[in-house]
């Protein structure tokens, strides 16, 4: 497994970047940094001067880069979810019950994070607490039908129409697939957030899989036609 994760190299649209991080040590520093800092201080008080004192880089240096934090986010979501379609192919291939397929696949998706991963210097588990508190605001703007169009979301549409296949798999019939998806996996996020600071919100148990088997639950259901 660790060989494979040092030869990974996840595909992000090249609209959603300047200059490829990946391709420089700069690069690099300005991705493993921007996660460590939008945790640490949440997406609306970071910005590039910080970044850039923290890297020891002038602030114009990461504008070569990025045009703007929002593009940041965009680009580690993005990433996100190139990694996990990685890891779904990774873990459903080779088994034959497309309903075992989809539990995996909806555990994936409903699980929080916490093994202390790293893949080209970004911590997951930190990448993930992004995109549980932040990924929202790269949609809910008055740019995303533009942003769709130079393909901000393209990976995250990917990893959707590949679980959906299995669904179709499951119940040729059934008419919902990608909203069922995306209503789990947002769903799920709210539920993670909401165990961690709004508890009211939610049904939290001392069972760390207890949203995944509520959304398992939902899915079998509804592609049974019994919701």
């Amino acid at each position: 497994m660790d060989n494979l994760l040092s030869n990974l190299k996840i595909n992000v649209s090249d609209s959603l970047y300047q200059i490829d991080p990946a391709t420089s040590k700069l690069g690099k520093k300005i991705i493993i940094n921007s996660v460590e800092m939008i945790v640490a201080l949440g997406f609306e008080k970071f910005t590039f001067k910080k970044l850039g004192e923290v890297i020891g880089s002038p602030e114009a240096s990461i504008y070569r880069y990025f045009k703007s934090k929002n593009q940041v986010l965009s680009y580690l979501i993005s990433w996100y979810w190139g990694w996990m379609e990685y890891r779904l192919v990774f873990e459903t291939s080779n088994i034959p019950s497309a309903e075992i397929r989809l539990e995996k696949s909806i555990a994936l998706v409903s699980s929080n994070v916490i093994d202390k991963l790293s893949i080209e210097g970004i911590e997951i588990i930190k990448l993930h607490q992004i995109i549980i508190s932040e990924s929202i605001k790269s949609y809910l703007t008055k740019d995303v039908d533009k942003a769709n169009k130079e393909g901000a979301f393209l990976n995250y549409k990917k990893f959707v129409e590949r679980i959906s296949k299995i669904i179709h798999e499951i119940n040729p019939k059934y008419k919902y697939p990608h909203m069922l998806l995306t209503t789990i996996i947002e769903g799920a996020h709210l539920q993670v957030f909401f165990g961690q600071h709004l508890p009211h919100l939610t049904n939290k148990q001392k069972s760390p899989d207890y949203v995944t088997k509520f959304y398992t639950s939902l899915a079998q259901q509804s592609i049974k036609g019994k919701l």
